[in-house]
Parts: C-alpha cells; structure tokens; sequence
C-alpha cells in the first residue's frame, strides 16, 4: 500500500535542496541568493563563507545540501554544477505588539521565509 511514484519535476542532470522557515525577510534573503545565482558551485561557497549577512550562512547550508543531494541521489559529478536556480519564496509572519505613547500599540512582524536551490550538472565547454 501507499502512495504511487509521482515523476520527478526536476531534470535528469539537477538536484534541489529546500529550506523552510528561515527566520530573515524575503527581501533580504533575496540579496544573498542573488550572489549566488548562475555561479559554479565551489565559487558559490566562496562567496558565502565570506559574506558578512548573518543569513548567508543559512544558505551556505542549504547549498551543500543541494550539492549531497546531486552527489548521493543522483549522481552528479560535484565539480561540474553550477547553481541553475536559487529562489525566495515567504512564509508566516509573527505578529507582535509593543506599547507606544498614549495608550496605542505598535505592530512588530517577524517574517519567515523559504529558500529553493536547484544545481545543475553543465557539460565542459571546450
């Protein structure tokens, strides 16, 4: 029993990696992945490890988990993928209330979000 194989959405040369719920809003997250984005992937981690934004070290992660996954799943070759595709998407928002003057209340939003890396095996270009 269970459920039926669903085809795989990705290509037969790609690998992804998720990470939800990354405690750091869309918009900041998507300064970072855009770093990233069209790089080989020993580039990639370069220029996460040295980045100063607390977040890269989130998406540090969530790329060498990319790359485990084109290794161990699907047997890519790691010196040759390059990072296809890293999108931010949003996720839930916390909403909290600070006091303020005269007997109102501030909102405060917290937001989350989740990060899609897609590395792709490419061929030498000789």
């Amino acid at each position: 029993m269970g459920k039926p194989n669903t085809e795989r959405s990705l290509k037969d040369n790609e690998a992804r990696s998720v990470a939800r719920n990354i405690r750091v809003s869309p918009r900041k997250l998507n300064l970072v992945a855009q770093l990233i984005r069209g790089k080989k992937v020993s580039a990639a981690l370069a220029d996460l490890t040295f980045s100063r934004r607390r977040i890269a070290v989130d998406v540090k992660k969530a790329l060498e988990s990319a790359i485990a996954n084109a290794e161990n799943n699907h047997d890519l070759d790691v010196d040759s993928l390059v990072v296809a595709e890293a999108f931010v998407g949003k996720a839930l928002v916390l909403k909290r209330w600070t006091p303020r003057a005269r007997g109102r209340v501030g909102a405060i939003h917290k937001p989350f979000s989740n990060l899609t890396i897609v590395v792709r095996e490419v061929g030498e270009t000789a």
